[in-house]
């Protein structure tokens, strides 16, 4: 599912260059989404009971228009369709129409879109269903070009008006389909084991683009090889291949136009097989998600372009998408000066007047033509990799940067999402302490510090946040991403009230969302609005699940915690998609990272204990940071009261002391430890 590959049709303007400036509710909205069209003459309701009960009231169907701010073809709709005065007041005569931000209500988003895909075969933004007034739909579509969409509404208001048996039926069907298509599947199949690894793992070698890396064809998205997982898959078989895929992936995609290769940050995929050309917007979770990724590559392999591309992502985001207060920005759109691209793009003539006699190894390096690889322009990629190469053009890079800088930037959607802080707040603290880069943990514990202070609520998380306004209670994956972040930040910092926290959202989290029947979680609080059908996330989309997500921190809370519950609770969870992951591995990549946690026998607990007053020892936090230990967790404090406040939170440090007076570590598998040591060396052993 993404943002719609571009169709046949122009992009255009305001036909009318003097449309007059309306204002709907829309205006009351914090969205930045539905700001955007809060100047519509289209009769715009956010959505609620109110313009449904107005629809019961006049007997009209409801057109339900979904997207976000940073859509590249949600503009294009509204500047076509949604700011012509005859196309709005065929709406407004005949229907009751509703904005919503995918962004901020992904529980109503994944109700239509599984009607869209189920009926069109396809999705996609912006989204277009047509509803009765139980919320039912009876037509779906994504973009419509502004001829062939006035006519869908016409068409659609008549039949709506004269043939109301038919709509019913419509609607009956649809939302049958759609509540069967989100129950969840089958249900305590049993235990998975190994096997759901292995038969994704050949999934994505028979799918593998050995060329270009990632999977074969285009549009090419970050997320549709799981590195992560191949990784793991690497460690637990010593499978070559697999390593091989995940490190060919990550040096094309560092290499490709798909990374910026000036400002750092990923855009959001390739519309061609070679990481090339890409859709222009930049989404926070996508840049977690990768910087993740490039971390735990460059564990395994030690590349220096692994380490590099984790750095200036995390630059990007520090630099460009954080607020004064320590929150995290959401995403950046494709467009500025009204066409896809334009910020990022360069011409020759450009580039030769900006480095002057410097510019022809430039030219080379980032394979700048005369003719350009888009529309006449250029967006610079590396044709052939060299690390000292790259190095040695920092200030060619810094001036064409700064140059860039004083163009129209793209829209920025300033709102600050708890799950996408969440994520970024595990790639800061991940990649702060894998690279020994402070400054990377203290901006994930800034922005920890902004979702307590501003998302959460009494202890609830909230959705998301913009302008001293929160959205409303969050959803799964709010608290399992945040709850990720704590964790990780705590394992970055062995400061004990991220760890206290991360166990308190999760204590408040599992009767919120947990299923107590069958095991594994809800999308939806039991106290959310009730809609067509309460989805079980498992398939990954550009984010993954968060019943995956909950599923890990579960993992991890067992063992940083020596409380079973937790490890039940995952087991349940696993067991509740067993049937899904023996028909469709390849689908479920992030349950099967937790699935890899599950089956590892050896999973451990490392705890360190050093004197009062010192700082954790390098001695042993160096070669940890350095080792791929995707199934270890990480416990550290000094002796005397610090202990014995982590004590309460975990019993598995009660009774750890250093060896007179030397740092020591204590490796254990699930509360049973070895003997302590004083030796790196020996922790290492011990561990792998």
């Amino acid at each position: 599912m993404s943002d719609l590959p571009p169709p046949a049709v122009p992009r255009t303007r305001h036909r009318d260059g003097n449309v007059p400036r309306f204002t709907n509710r829309l205006i009351d909205q914090s969205s930045p989404y539905l700001q955007q069209h809060a100047h519509n003459p289209v009769n715009w309701y956010p959505w609620g009971d109110e313009p449904f009960d107005v629809a019961r009231r006049e007997g009209k169907p409801v057109f339900l228009s979904i997207g976000y701010s940073t859509c590249h073809w949600c503009h294009v709709m509204e500047e076509e369709s949604f700011e012509d005065l005859e196309i709005a007041r065929i709406l407004n005569e005949g229907f009751i129409a509703i904005k919503v931000d995918r962004e901020e209500r992904p529980d109503v988003d994944t109700v239509y879109m599984t009607a869209v895909q189920a009926l069109t075969g396809r999705g996609g933004w912006p989204m277009s269903v047509w509803l009765d007034a139980d919320r039912r739909p009876f037509y779906t579509g994504t973009y419509f070009p502004p001829a062939a969409f006035a006519s869908v509404l016409e068409r659609l208001s008549e039949i709506y008006r004269e043939d109301p048996e038919r709509v019913a039926e419509a609607a009956s069907s649809i939302a049958a389909a759609v509540q069967a298509a989100m129950s969840g599947g089958a249900t305590d199949a049993g235990l998975p084991g190994t096997e759901a690894l292995d038969a994704a793992v050949q999934f994505y070698a028979s799918v593998f683009d050995v060329v270009c890396g990632g999977v074969r064809g285009a549009p090419k998205f970050p997320s549709s090889l799981p590195v992560r997982l191949l990784l793991r898959q690497h460690r637990r078989t010593g499978d070559p291949e697999a390593l091989a895929m995940a490190e060919h992936t990550l040096a094309m995609m560092a290499a490709g136009g798909m990374h910026d290769q000036l400002g750092g940050g990923f855009h959001r995929y390739s519309t061609d097989e070679r990481w090339l050309v890409p859709h222009f917007e930049k989404m926070l979770y996508d840049n977690a998600l990768l910087a993740v990724a490039y971390a735990e590559a460059w564990q395994v392999t030690g590349r220096r372009d692994f380490a590099r591309v984790l750095l200036t992502t995390l630059d990007y985001v520090l630099r460009e998408m954080t607020s004064s207060d320590g929150g995290f920005y959401s995403a950046t759109d494709a467009d500025s000066e009204g066409e896809e691209g334009t910020f990022f793009l360069w011409s020759v003539d450009e580039i030769r007047q900006l480095l002057g006699d410097r510019s022809g190894r430039f030219i080379e390096f980032y394979g700048v033509t005369a003719g350009g690889n888009f529309e006449g322009k250029n967006v610079l990629f590396v044709p052939v990799p060299d690390e000292d190469v790259w190095t040695s053009l920092e200030s060619e890079r810094e001036l064409l940067r700064h140059a860039r800088e004083q163009r129209p930037h793209p829209l920025r959607d300033e709102k600050v999402l708890t799950a996408w802080n969440g994520l970024m707040i595990s790639a800061l603290a991940v990649g702060g302490r894998v690279l020994d880069a402070p400054r990377y943990v203290a901006a994930a514990a800034r922005a920890a510090d902004f979702v307590l202070q501003r998302l959460s609520i009494n202890g609830r998380l909230q959705r998301s946040w913009k302008d001293g306004r929160t959205s409303g209670a969050g959803f799964l994956e709010d608290d399992a991403f945040f709850i990720a972040g704590l964790l990780d930040l705590y394992e970055a910092t062995f400061d004990r009230r991220w760890l206290a926290r991360a166990i308190d959202f999760a204590e408040r989290s599992e009767p919120l969302f947990g299923d107590a029947e069958h095991g594994g979680w809800f999308r939806s609080a039991a106290d959310h609005e009730q809609l067509l059908a309460r989805e079980k996330p498992h398939y990954d989309g550009a984010e993954p699940a968060g019943g995956s997500v909950a599923l890990l921190n579960a993992l991890r809370l067992g063992l940083l915690t020596g409380d079973d519950r937790w490890r039940e609770i995952a087991e349940r969870a696993l067991r509740s998609s067993a049937a899904l992951l023996q028909e469709a591995p390849a689908t479920l990549h992030e349950l099967l990272l937790g699935l890899d946690f599950f089956v590892d026998a050896a999973a451990k607990e490392v705890v360190l204990v050093w004197q009062p007053g010192t700082p954790p020892p390098s001695a042993f936090t160096e070669p940890l940071r350095r080792t791929f230990l995707p199934h270890c967790v990480l416990l550290g404090t000094a002796e005397g009261a610090d202990l014995a406040a982590l004590a309460e939170l975990t019993p598995l440090v009660t009774g750890k002391a250093t060896l007179a007076g030397k740092p020591a570590a204590f490796v254990c598998e699930r509360g049973l430890c070895l003997a302590p040591t004083d030796d790196p060396a020996v922790m290492l052993a011990q561990v792998s």
